[in-house]
């Protein structure tokens, strides 16, 4: 008799939860339908990674220090692992390509919208190449298919078989763009307001094809034939050919705006936290005064005595003489004076060297450049010098100095410029200076020295483009020996993926030989 009513009552219960189960188990609040897909653009252009930390990738190649050991500032100045800092880049994994990949499930078979669709696959395409670019192996194939899939452990793909893949998408995708099909500049920060449809597909496809570009010469150091290829893909399909194809975000504080009152949040940290702590590294203020470079008054600034008010300074000293960029492998306190060569006595709150132009390069305002013009032109002057361009291409030593041109032009760009960029006599000066002036005998070191500095605010670039090429040549930061007396080749994989996802985690750091800094991702060979 206690079994039948237990049974007759589960039945009862059971009947109730089905009762309205759909309607209840809905959220009434959540998103059902998307008015127009084109809306996800503009949240993925708003979101695409960028320059990486200052205390990251630009630490790394000596272009910036923060030289305060005081635990919490431990890292990559130190040559040590610091998991804020290499966990960081995943964020573009959970973050930017989920949305990425909603948008690409949302309009893959809408008739209607072929050019969203490619330019999603497009601007996947590039954060996967961020993602391989910092770790490796990273998860590609089964990764975001957890909702539509359950598969919520993906494995890892080597990252030589993404960059195959990532080949076909960019050109598959570039190649279909059509001016006669939608027009999305509704939605697209990255083309002027209500550009017409063959305005913005004339401009995602010199994007597209600048972006293989890229890709094909990440192949320099394992496969130069198909690097070889692949730059002639790109080339043939029409990169890049003045600045006014830059693809950056643009953010700005206008109160007047405030839909799209937005801050660079790569400059949160420099701007916000003690200022003071932070410099311009020697190597790289020393390579621009040596060159007599006009951009140097835009990067790097002095201001004394060191407070953590600078970021509220709008006419720092920026007279090259008095720069000094703070030495590589030394930290604050301890037997720094002793120690450090050409120590400078502290002034202020802070050492008394170089720190960022909070008025222009770390200004909160200051353009987030992604791909620009002057890369692409120098990319190409080294595509020249190797004698992979097809015929009636410009010389290498026309690319390259386009290429310098068009970075110090980029600087119109940014805040508080006016009237301060370099004159016509001052460029043609310029590109005469020894160190500057284009020889074949140096041409790889000149072309990517350039590159180097142009990257100054994109730091992932730059950093790709240095273990690439190898130049310009730096000394090893010899703070201690962890990493072997060499550099940082790529990041440590996030903590919480070795509890989130172990088995896959632990197939991966065994296919790559160590979960380590030192360990390099597979275009990087020494």
């Amino acid at each position: 008799m206690k079994r039948l009513l237990i049974a007759t009552t589960a039945l009862v219960f059971m009947a109730g939860c089905n009762k309205d189960f759909k309607e209840i188990n809905t959220n009434p609040l959540a998103i059902q339908k998307i008015n127009d897909p084109g809306m996800l653009l503009t949240n993925i252009e708003r979101n695409t990674a960028v320059a990486g930390d200052w205390a990251a990738e630009s630490t790394i190649i000596q272009q910036f220090v923060l030289p305060y050991n005081l635990g919490a500032t431990l890292g990559y100045q130190f040559n040590d692992n610091a998991p804020g800092l290499s966990g960081a880049p995943w964020g573009v994994y959970t973050g930017v390509l989920r949305t990425t990949q909603s948008l690409i499930d949302y309009v893959k078979s809408d008739t209607a919208r072929p050019n969203l669709y490619n330019m999603a696959r497009i601007w996947r395409a590039y954060h996967y190449m961020w993602l391989v670019d910092h770790y490796g192996d990273v998860p590609y194939s089964e990764a975001e298919l957890g909702q539509k899939e359950g598969v919520f452990y993906p494995k890892y793909d080597k990252g030589a078989a993404i960059y195959d893949d990532l080949h076909k998408e960019i050109k598959e995708a570039t190649d279909a763009l059509n001016p006669a099909k939608d027009n999305n500049s509704k939605f697209d920060i990255f083309v002027p307001a209500n550009a017409t449809a063959a305005t913005e597909i004339t401009l995602w496809k010199r994007l597209g094809y600048s972006l293989l570009l890229r890709l094909g010469m990440r192949y320099s150091k394992v496969d130069q034939a198909k690097a070889k290829s692949i730059v002639q893909e790109a080339y043939n399909g029409g990169v890049m050919q003045s600045n006014a194809d830059n693809i950056y975000v643009k953010n700005t504080t206008d109160a007047g705006a405030p839909d799209v009152n937005y801050t660079n949040g790569r400059m949160g940290g420099v701007r916000g936290t003690n200022p003071y702590t932070y410099h311009v590294a020697e190597p790289l203020v020393t390579t621009l005064k040596n060159l007599g470079d006009p951009r140097l008054k835009f990067m790097v600034a002095y201001y004394s005595p060191l407070q953590s008010t600078a970021p509220n300074v709008t006419n720092p000293d920026t007279i090259s003489s008095h720069q000094f960029g703070f030495p590589v492998g030394y930290q604050v306190g301890g037997n720094w004076k002793t120690t450090s060569p050409g120590y400078r006595a502290p002034t202020g709150t802070g050492e008394s060297f170089s720190q960022l132009n909070y008025n222009v390069v770390a200004n909160s305002t200051t353009p987030s450049v992604i791909i620009s013009n002057a890369q692409t032109k120098l990319l190409l002057a080294e595509a020249a010098v190797r004698n992979w361009l097809p015929a009636g291409a410009k010389t290498a030593k026309e690319y390259y100095e386009e290429g310098i041109i068009a970075s110090m032009d980029e600087y119109s760009i940014f805040p508080n410029t006016a009237g301060a960029l370099p004159t016509a006599t001052e460029k043609a000066a310029y590109l005469t200076r020894p160190g500057v002036a284009f020889n074949e005998t140096d041409a790889l070191m000149l072309i990517n020295t350039q590159y180097w500095i142009e990257c100054f605010n994109n730091g992932h670039e730059g950093w790709s483009n240095w273990r690439r090429s190898g130049f310009p040549v730096l000394s090893p930061n010899l703070f201690n020996n962890n990493l072997n007396g060499g550099f940082i080749r790529r990041f440590i994989y996030p903590i919480n993926e070795q509890t989130i996802n172990p088995e896959n985690y632990q197939a991966a750091v065994a296919s790559l030989g160590g979960d380590l800094l030192t360990t390099r991702v597979f275009w990087d060979k020494p």
